[in-house]
C-alpha cells in the first residue's frame, strides 16, 4: 500500500492562528514543522497513518532548517501555491494526496488535479 501524503500550505495554516506569528514568521514555521511530525505515524481523520508530510515554506520561512523529525520542508522560490500544485501534479496519480490550506484558490486548482482538501484546523498548529 502506497504511503498517502499531505501537504501543508504553511503560510496560510500559520496564518489561521492570530498568535502573533507576524512577529517572527520563521519561528512560526519552526513550530508549525515540529508540530507536523506527530501525524506522521498515526495519519488524519478518515486518513490512517503512517503518512508523509510535506510543509511548504515561502518567503522568510524558507530559510528554517530541515528537521529530523520526518516532515519534509519544500522551499518555494516564489508562490506558495504554485509549489503545491506542482507537488500534487507529481503525485496525484500515484498515492493518495491532502492539501492543508484555507485558500479556496489554492483548493479549487488542486482539487481539479485529483487532490484532497482539509482545512487548517484539521492539522495540529503549535
Amino acid at each position: 500500500m502506497t504511503v498517502p501524503l499531505v501537504i501543508v500550505d504553511g503560510a496560510n495554516v500559520v496564518g489561521s492562528v492570530p498568535d502573533g506569528w507576524w512577529k517572527d514568521r520563521p519561528a512560526a514555521a519552526v513550530r508549525l514543522r515540529d508540530s507536523l511530525a506527530a501525524i506522521i505515524p498515526d495519519g488524519l481523520p478518515d486518513l490512517p497513518g503512517p503518512i508523509e508530510v510535506t510543509l511548504v515554506v515561502e518567503g522568510k520561512a524558507r530559510e528554517i532548517p530541515q528537521a529530523d523529525n520526518g516532515v519534509t520542508l519544500a522551499r518555494a522560490t516564489n508562490s506558495g501555491d504554485d509549489k503545491i500544485v506542482d507537488l500534487v501534479r507529481g503525485e496525484h496519480r500515484t498515492r493518495r494526496v491532502v492539501v492543508v490550506t484555507a485558500d479556496r484558490g489554492l483548493r479549487d486548482r488542486v482539487v481539479a488535479l485529483g487532490a484532497e482538501v482539509r482545512g487548517p484546523s484539521s492539522v495540529p498548529r503549535r
